[in-house]
């Protein structure tokens, strides 16, 4: 089939949300002026080495945070935020902090999620998570659509949690990806693959 995205698809549910799959989820805490606040975010990537760099996407609006969320609500106020990286084991604590509560209600006491602060960032972070990155706001882009934003932000401190360090290598036990609809996976088999200039 083809479609155009602006004259609609004609299918239950859209394709769109999908296709591009599977993608890591940041599942970012904030701390502002109305509390600690922790939710999913898929629209999520690492975009740079030097300095380490990523982006996450902001995609609708609460009616109690002037046409945006409490995520972006808060790093607007702070500049700064904390990405939790989700194992399978947390799926259903992250999936409960995904609920439209009030702004100023705390994600981590409604859904029980263990909280440490941060080391770089007056912000917590999910303790129990594979790795959280402490990160300073860069700049939040405006995106075409009605509450679309782009975040961006610099890490400037990274948590591991002991347990997924093996050999000097980031290794944790799986990690969990969002590939659309209501569809998850957990990635737990993995291989390396050489590079052209490694032969």
């Amino acid at each position: 089939m083809f479609y155009r995205p602006s004259e609609g698809h004609g299918l239950p549910h859209n394709p769109w949300n999908a296709i591009v799959a599977p993608r890591p989820i940041a599942w970012i805490s904030t701390r502002g002026t109305m509390g600690d606040n922790l939710a999913p975010y898929s629209f999520f990537n690492a975009v740079a080495y030097t300095p380490p760099q990523l982006v996450f996407a902001s995609t609708s609006a609460k009616a109690d945070r002037e046409g945006t969320k409490d995520t972006t609500a808060q790093i607007r106020e702070t500049g700064v935020f904390c990405v939790n990286i989700v194992s399978h084991d947390l799926i259903e604590a992250m999936n409960a902090t995904s609920a439209p509560l009030p702004a100023g209600a705390d994600e981590f006491e409604h859904a029980r999620v263990a909280k440490a602060e941060c080391e770089t960032i007056p912000c917590p972070r999910a303790a129990e998570a594979p790795a959280s990155l402490e990160c300073r706001l860069v700049q939040i882009i405006p995106l075409l659509g009605k509450a679309n934003y782009l975040i961006h932000g610099e890490v400037i401190g990274i948590h591991i949690r002991p347990d997924c360090l093996q050999d000097g290598r980031f290794s944790p036990p799986d990690r969990l990806a969002r590939l659309g609809y209501r569809d998850y996976c957990s990635v737990t088999e993995t291989f390396e693959l050489a590079r052209p200039e490694d032969t």
